[in-house]
C-alpha cells in the first residue's frame, strides 16, 4: 500500500536576533518564521521553513501563514501522496490563493521527505550540483562611515569576499559610507549597495555618480518596486549595474522586469518564488533572459537557508555571494546541528534532504502562540 500524508505539523517560530537590524527604515529584533513537518503513514518525515519579509502584511505574515497551514491546508492534505508535489501544490494554492508562502512551505517539506526516502540531497531532486563550494555575502548597515568601515573589515577578516552596504536617500552620508568601505577592504572585494526602495530616481542617480570611483558590483532596488520605468532610467544613466529585488514577487513579476529592461541582475528566494520548483523555473527564465540571479533572503532559519544553498549549486547563473545569511543574524537554531557560514564560504552540503533534523526542544523553546 502506498504511503500517504498522515500528519502536518506547523510551528510559529519567533527567533531572537543577535541585535537590532534596520533595513528599509524598519527595525527588528526577532525573526518570525514558520516551520513545517510532514509525516507519512510509514513514518517518513520531511521538514521546511518559511521566512516572510520584514515588510510582510496580513495575510502573509508568519502567524498568518502558520494558521492557514494548520487550519485550512493541513486537513485537506491528509491522505495525499507526498511524492505528487504538483497535486500537493495545486490543492494548497487553491485553498490559499493569496498566501503563496503556504504552498511554498508544504512543497519544500514534501520534496525534502522524498529526498530523505531516496537518500539524496535536495539539489539532486532538481538535477544535481555543479558547484562544490558556496560563497556568501556579508552586509554593512546604515552606519556612520567610520563604523561602516570597521564592520566591513570584520567581514573581510572573517573571509567574506563580497559585501552589501545599506544606503538610504541621504546621498552625502551614503556615498561617504560606501567610499569608506571601499577604502578599507581594497579593490578585490565585490561591493553591492542596497537602498530598499528608499530613493527617488534623482537621488539614485546622484548616489551613482557620487560613488562612481568605488567600483560597485551592483545597486539593489534603489527606487519603489512599482516604478520600473524609473528603475530603467537609473540603469541607463547611473553607470552602475542595477538589481531588481522587491520588484520580483513571483514568476509573472520577473517577466515584467525582463520586458521593462530595467535590471542587470534579479534577486529572489524560494519563498519569494512560491516554492523550490517555481524558484528553479525562475532561475531558468532569468538565465534565458541573460540576467544573473542573486539568491537568498536576509532573515531566516537554517532550513530555508540550506534549501537556497542547495538550489544555488544547481545553476551557473547564480552570482557568487549568496544573500541567504539569516543564520548569522539569529541567536540559535531549531535544528539539531547549527549551520555555520561565519567564514563566508562552506563546502557543498550533503543530504539526505536538507541534511539536518529538527530539535524538538528548540522548537518548543522558540514557538510562540498562534493568532486566534
Amino acid at each position: 500500500m502506498k504511503s500517504t500524508i498522515s500528519q502536518i505539523e506547523v510551528f510559529n517560530i519567533g527567533m531572537p536576533l543577535v541585535g537590532t537590524f534596520t533595513s528599509g527604515g524598519l527595525s527588528k529584533t526577532m525573526s518570525k518564521c514558520v516551520v513545517v513537518r510532514v509525516t507519512t503513514t510509514d513514518g517518513a518525515i520531511g521538514i521546511s521553513s518559511i521566512d516572510p519579509a520584514s515588510k510582510a502584511v496580513s495575510p502573509n505574515t508568519a502567524p498568518d501563514l502558520a494558521l492557514a497551514i494548520q487550519k485550512v491546508v493541513a486537513p485537506a492534505l491528509i491522505g495525499e501522496d507526498p511524492v505528487n508535489v504538483n497535486r500537493i501544490v495545486e490543492i494548497a494554492s487553491k485553498l490559499t490563493p493569496e498566501q503563496p508562502g503556504v504552498s511554498a512551505g508544504i512543497e519544500l517539506a514534501c520534496i525534502e521527505l522524498v529526498c530523505r526516502r531516496t537518500g539524496t540531497a535536495l539539489y539532486d531532486y532538481i538535477g544535481g550540483a555543479i558547484h562544490d563550494q558556496v560563497l556568501f555575502n556579508g552586509w554593512v548597515g546604515q552606519l556612520p562611515a567610520e563604523e561602516a568601515a570597521a564592520e566591513a573589515k570584520r567581514w573581510t577578516d572573517a573571509g567574506f569576499m563580497s559585501l552589501k552596504i545599506k544606503v538610504g536617500n541621504e546621498v552625502a552620508k551614503d556615498s561617504e559610507r560606501v567610499a569608506a568601505v571601499r577604502d578599507i577592504v581594497g579593490p578585490n572585494v565585490k561591493l553591492r549597495m542596497d537602498a530598499n526602495m528608499q530613493c527617488s530616481v534623482e537621488q539614485a542617480l546622484a548616489l551613482c555618480h557620487a560613488v562612481k570611483s568605488c567600483d560597485m558590483q551592483l545597486f539593489e532596488q534603489p527606487t519603489p518596486k512599482e516604478d520600473l520605468e524609473g528603475l530603467a532610467r537609473v540603469r541607463k544613466e547611473g553607470g552602475i549595474a542595477i538589481m531588481a529585488d522587491e520588484a520580483i514577487s513571483d514568476h509573472a513579476s520577473l517577466i515584467r522586469v525582463i520586458k521593462a529592461d530595467c535590471a542587470d541582475y534579479v534577486k529572489f528566494g524560494i519563498k519569494q518564488a512560491g516554492g523550490l520548483l517555481p524558484a528553479a523555473r525562475m532561475l531558468a527564465t532569468a538565465e534565458a533572459a541573460g540576467l544573473p540571479v542573486v539568491l537568498g533572503h536576509g532573515f531566516g532559519l537554517d532550513l530555508s537557508t540550506l534549501a537556497e544553498i542547495m538550489l544555488s549549486v544547481t545553476s551557473h547563473n547564480v552570482l557568487p555571494g549568496l544573500e541567504c545569511v539569516g543564520p548569522l543574524k539569529v541567536v540559535d537554531t531549531v535544528a539539531s546541528t547549527r549551520l555555520d557560514i561565519s567564514s563566508g564560504s562552506i563546502p557543498l552540503p550533503s543530504g539526505p534532504g536538507l541534511g539536518i533534523d529538527l530539535d524538538d526542544e528548540k522548537i518548543a523553546k522558540f514557538t510562540v502562540p498562534m493568532p486566534d
